[in-house]
């Protein structure tokens, strides 16, 4: 079971990525990154070689944030 690291309290703010990722260093097994490059372009990057375990954290991740959202 993969460990599920806490990135903080819900906000409306973003967040400063550069900031979050030098937080991440050192503590992750594995990491999917996505986000939109200067441009506005879509940008995404994984250590993960198989397709299907990218997609199964991304949509566990956004399990995590549905139910967080129904607790605010």
């Amino acid at each position: 079971m993969p460990k599920i690291i806490p990135i903080g309290n819900l906000t409306r703010l973003d967040g400063d990525p550069d900031k979050i990722l030098k937080a991440a260093i050192g503590e992750l097994d594995g990491v999917v990154i996505t986000g939109f490059d200067k441009d506005g372009e879509v940008w995404a990057a994984s250590s993960y070689a198989d397709g299907g375990t990218v997609m199964w954290l991304l949509e566990a991740c956004k399990n995590k944030m549905m139910d967080a959202v129904g607790k605010v």
